[in-house]
């Protein structure tokens, strides 16, 4: 039985998607650009779609902690602001790479490494972003996500460390049969 009342809840229609958009497995990360864990995690979920013949696509959906992550919320937002120039990977994998400089100075650093703007990704004009993340956030916290990462596979919750012979079991179990 499914932990998720819809998918619709899940995949918004404006989600960012890595790998195919209509492949028959979804992983879905409630995730924090400041967490190590979710740093740790990127480079594990990327080969899981890589390598899955487009089986897989995943779907990263903001939960920023912003409690116990100063930066986690700007960097929400500055992601946020490169998705809408359709570089949304781009910047969410520079974030992680340089994760000691999420700072408005690291952020603009990022954007202007991408083409884009700093103002863009920094200061008022990034705010127009703010409902995205809250939306993000709201779902999170209504699905009963507490930390992160936390992944979904085909609406399923993953539990455990991110592994990749983890989530590729759980990639196994959700699969569709042919």
């Amino acid at each position: 039985m499914s932990d998720l009342p819809d998918a619709d809840r899940l995949v918004p229609a404006d989600a960012h998607v890595l790998g195919d958009p209509d492949a028959p497995v979804t992983i879905v990360e409630f995730g924090d650009l400041e967490c190590p864990y979710c740093r740790a995690a990127a480079p594990v979920l990327h080969d899981v779609v890589a390598s899955s013949g487009g089986r897989v696509r995943l779907v990263f959906r903001h939960f920023p902690l912003f409690e116990i992550h100063p930066h986690a919320l700007t960097a929400a937002l500055a992601a946020e602001a490169a998705g809408a120039r359709g570089l949304f990977w781009e910047m969410h994998d520079a974030l992680f790479a340089h994760a000691d400089r999420l700072d408005d100075a690291g952020l603009a650093e990022r954007a202007e490494e991408l083409g884009i703007p700093a103002e863009a990704v920094v200061g008022d004009e990034v705010q127009q972003h703010a409902d995205a993340v809250r939306r993000d956030y709201a779902d999170a916290l209504a699905l009963g996500v507490q930390g992160t990462p936390t992944l979904f596979v085909n609406g399923e919750r993953y539990h455990g460390r991110v592994t990749a012979e983890g989530i590729e079991a759980a990639v196994t179990a959700a699969a569709p049969a042919r």
